[in-house]
């Protein structure tokens, strides 16, 4: 079941239009990749969830109802532009960014101190914002995001200024998060992270959905029929019946080849190549979603 699903939806600023009757349901505890290049669209359409703007045309719904005010203490939005006050300490920002979301004081302050344990900042209480490394900075505004424990969860670029130890630990925790229930709108360049952590996606193009699905039916839609094989003790390769040898590269007794197959099933390519030595690995090319990406942004361009 959608816990939001975008209904039709279409903006328009002065002459630009921003969204095309855009149509999107996010499953409810799903890891959802929000994809597109700059300028796509998919800023204006975050901020019409998070209430910013409205839409002109089409309906949002949240959890089967329209999206009202009530609804924005049930989100959690972690934005590009980052938006903490360099003055205050990490504690009162929390603190203070936290009841405006509803939360009691005490509540609050529990809260914050878990999520110090989890995120290693057990001492940052007293810190001020304008003191902190620009990926300290960013943990405190991650932790802003989730600490009242929102169902919708928004991140536009999550790992901007962080280490490959950071990122890590923000992968895991919104893996974390997922599980135990929350729906989560992933929108990053980082395609890589978008693989790693997403169960599915919508790619955004010039105000229009060009691609949506479950990521591991997309990457096998994409698929171009190549293989990759090793053989060891093999000789030359070329001519296979039924398939075009892309590439050869032979190193230390050794054969890898990529192959295209043009007619017949992968067990008869196989059976072939074991007529020329030891196959030591036979497997499909799948395409990267950063390769799907860039033909289908292409196709549109």
């Amino acid at each position: 079941m959608a816990l939001l699903s975008v209904q039709e939806v279409s903006k328009t600023y002065d002459t630009h239009v921003a969204l095309n009757r855009i149509s999107l349901d996010i499953p409810e505890g799903s890891i959802y990749g929000l994809l597109g290049p700059n300028g796509a669209g998919k800023t204006s359409l975050i901020r019409i969830i998070n209430q910013i703007t409205a839409p002109d045309r089409g309906t949002v719904l949240f959890d089967q109802v329209p999206l009202a005010p009530g609804h924005i203490t049930e989100i959690g939005y972690l934005p590009e532009e980052r938006g903490l006050y360099p003055k205050m300490k990490v504690g009162e920002q929390l603190l203070y960014l936290a009841q405006l979301k509803g939360l009691r004081k005490e509540e609050a302050k529990g809260r914050i101190k878990e999520w110090f344990e989890r995120m290693d900042m057990g001492l940052w209480w007293d810190k001020k914002i304008e003191a902190l490394s620009k990926g300290m900075a960013q943990k405190v505004q991650f932790v802003s995001t989730v600490l009242h424990n929102p169902r919708l969860l928004i991140f536009d670029e999550p790992f901007t200024g962080f280490d490959p130890i950071n990122t890590n630990l923000i992968k895991s925790e919104i893996k974390r998060l997922a599980r135990n229930g929350a729906t989560v709108i992933f929108s990053t360049h980082r395609m890589e992270s978008v693989e790693e952590i997403c169960e599915e996606i919508a790619l955004i193009h010039k105000a229009n959905v060009i691609l949506k699905g479950k990521l591991h039916e997309v990457k096998d839609t994409y698929k171009r029929n190549i293989f990759r094989a090793e053989l060891l003790g093999a000789a030359s390769f070329e001519q296979l019946p039924g398939a075009e040898v892309l590439s050869v590269e032979k190193r230390n007794g050794s054969t890898k080849l990529r192959l295209q197959l043009k007619n017949g099933a992968p067990n008869h390519l196989l059976q072939q190549l074991t007529r020329y030595g030891q196959v030591h690995f036979f497997s499909e090319e799948v395409p990267s979603l950063n390769d799907i990406f860039i033909q289908k942004v292409g196709e549109h361009a």
